[in-house]
């Protein structure tokens, strides 16, 4: 029966909308609006529960009354009704009403909205761009995106009940009090104005003081991983003080983020505390008072010490619940830092699919020097590129040649999308990349870079991330053809799992740099897309290795545009058409030899790497064979 319930909430049904970046009830309300019936479900069956336990110290009196009213002959035979009632609400409907809250709250609102709100928040964070996750944490981005749903749903669930059990308990009590006799009213009220005072004065300190403590806590988090992440820098390195240096300064901020908020949470409920006694010395004292000069009944004392002792418990909650309530609320708004922000380059609103025909990329006066970076990190950026234009035919094979900083991988990054241009624009088969969507662009383009990462996942999904519905066959065939089938046959993790079912690690630390490289061109191959790019593609590879999967990479560049980076201008020395970068500009171009004839900066880097070879001798590498 309960996963009738469970199944009424799916937190990964839809496409989710980005969050509306306008403050912090707005966000509440995005999700909140959503699951609006469940919302109003859950207020109201609070309510209906708030109303029956302040239904209990009536009954209290009302069962005094009768015992001191009536006698054991009469007590039964004329009051069947009324405790027939009361005993109706406790046994049956005080239950059903708990058990409908708690299945509200378990079964639905616990799993299912928090996900959902996970869920939504992670879609949206990784559709940001790539500069968004360059500036932060990636530990720190993790954790706000986990712990926002939580927050954000404990802090809705509490606020309700607390709200509901202060303004039903306390106007219920206020009612069955005055109706007794107005005097037994005077320690609520005043109770209830310094209550008021009370929360005006803690919850706006509360709340700032729980955003700092889950800022510093997020930052903490963030430095822990990023730690974790690095951990072979770190024992390279012999930098392990350094690193606990760096956490100790982040655990010291968030002990001092913890304690100023512990200080006021307990001068909050202490002060709570004192209130509640004064309440029930004073209704005792006022209720009593009145008894003895025969205002009121016994079974008005009998009802209004038991609201007094009511209202002191639910008080107590409240205020736990009131703490509860802004740490988690904390928790939201330093979430929101990494979630309730506008994406960075989204598509044109009118964006369309990328179609490629022959895969001619056209670059036209292309200016770039990081402006959007600087905007966000203030850091002071150089000018990157300067006017380049070039246009690369359909299958032509072009090589990027230049000292670091050229622009050589700014230029790739830009054909990807990564980053807006400040001017200029760049074509493919004639279609503006920036009217396309960034998705079916980056669908169109394979590229093997240096810095080769892996998912930790098996081999297999990594090599089928390149095709998600190629068959093993096709797996096995692309991981043969990159050499790496007869490695991947010899592996077996530490749940020995074995071969292409093994997992690869973190990053795929299980594995060597060359081994990570074979998978990652593996991975090219099965995505066969019209468009290559290699970034220092066979790097960390030897020199047999190279040389076999060159062979491979010829067999691969046939009948697509590629543009190869390559600071080694041997593996690249082959490509139909080479262009050299100097400072953001196009100092040369053309073939190899006709570089080497012309004796400039492509030239010079030649001679430095060939060890002063004539150049006649290495003009043409494929004669030279």
């Amino acid at each position: 029966m309960l996963r009738r319930f469970e199944a009424l909430l799916d937190p990964t049904a839809g496409i989710p909308a980005p969050p509306p970046s306008a403050g912090l009830v707005r966000f509440y309300w995005f999700y909140i609006r959503q699951v609006l019936g469940l919302t109003v479900a859950l207020f109201v069956v609070g309510g209906v529960l708030a109303i029956v336990d302040t239904m209990i110290p009536a009954f209290i009196g009302r069962v005094v009354n009768l015992v001191s009213t009536n006698s054991p002959e009469t007590l039964f035979r004329d009051n069947t009704p009324a405790l027939v009632g009361m005993a109706a609400v406790m046994l049956i409907l005080r239950p059903a009403t708990f058990i409908a809250h708690n299945i509200l709250v378990n079964q639905i609102v616990n799993p299912g909205f928090s996900n959902m709100i996970r869920w939504q928040n992670h879609w949206h964070v990784v559709r940001q761009s790539w500069s968004f996750f360059q500036n932060d944490f990636a530990g720190r981005i993790a954790s706000r995106v986990q712990q926002t749903g939580p927050s954000l749903r404990e802090s809705l669930v509490l606020a309700f009940d607390a709200a509901w059990y202060i303004l039903v308990y306390g106007s219920s009590a206020t009612v069955l009090l005055a109706r007794l006799d107005w005097r037994l009213t005077l320690p609520m009220a005043l109770w209830f104005a310094a209550y008021a005072t009370m929360l005006r004065y803690f919850v706006p300190r509360l709340r700032e003081r729980s955003r700092r403590l889950s800022e510093a806590r997020s930052m903490l988090t963030g430095r822990i991983v990023d730690s974790y992440t690095n951990i072979l820098t770190v024992k390279l390195f012999a930098r392990a003080a350094d690193e606990d240096a760096f956490v100790r300064e982040a655990i010291d901020e968030n002990t001092v983020a913890f304690r100023a908020q512990t200080r006021m949470t307990t001068a909050y409920t202490s002060t709570l505390v004192a209130m509640n006694a004064c309440l029930i010395v004073s209704m005792a004292a006022v209720s009593l008072w009145q008894w003895s000069v025969g205002t009121i009944a016994i079974g008005a004392v009998a009802t209004a010490i038991p609201l007094a002792w009511q209202l002191n418990n639910i008080a107590g909650w409240v205020a736990r619940s009131v703490t509860s309530i802004f740490e988690n609320i904390g928790v939201v708004q330093d979430g929101m830092r990494s979630i309730d922000v506008p994406r960075q380059m989204p598509d044109a609103p009118d964006a369309k699919e990328l179609v490629v025909t022959g895969g001619e990329i056209r670059f036209e006066n292309l200016h770039f020097d990081y402006g959007r970076v600087r905007e966000t990190t203030g850091i002071q950026y150089p000018v990157v590129l300067h006017g380049i234009d070039l246009t690369i035919a359909p299958g032509e094979r072009v090589g990027l040649i230049g000292p670091s900083g050229a622009g050589k991988s700014t230029l790739v990054n830009l054909l990807l999308h990564f980053f807006e241009a400040g001017s200029g624009r760049i074509l493919i088969d004639g279609q503006d990349i920036a009217g396309v969507t960034q998705e079916s662009l980056r669908r169109h383009i394979a590229m093997v870079t240096q810095d080769t990462s892996l998912l930790h996942r098996s081999i297999r999904e990594n090599i089928r991330y390149g095709q998600p519905q190629a068959t093993d066959d096709q797996i096995v065939a692309a991981a043969k053809q990159a050499h790496a089938h007869d490695f991947i046959m010899g592996l077996e993790d530490w749940n020995r799992r074995k071969g292409y079912d093994a997992h690869v690690g973190e990053r795929g630390v299980k594995l060597s740099g060359g081994q990570r490289q074979r998978v990652a061109l593996a991975r090219v191959i099965l995505k066969d897309a019209p468009i290559l790019v290699l970034d220092e593609a066979t790097s960390a590879l030897d020199s047999e290795v190279e040389a076999a999967i060159q062979e491979q990479l010829d067999t691969l560049m046939e009948g697509r545009t590629v543009i190869a980076i390559a600071h080694r201008l041997s593996t690249i020395a082959r490509m139909d058409r080479l262009i050299v970068l100097d400072e953001g500009q196009i100092v040369e171009a053309g073939s190899h030899a006709e570089l080497l004839r012309l004796g400039g900066v492509y030239a010079r880097l030649w001679r430095r790497q060939s060890g002063g070879f004539d150049p006649a001798v290495v003009s043409d590498p494929v004669a030279a064979k």
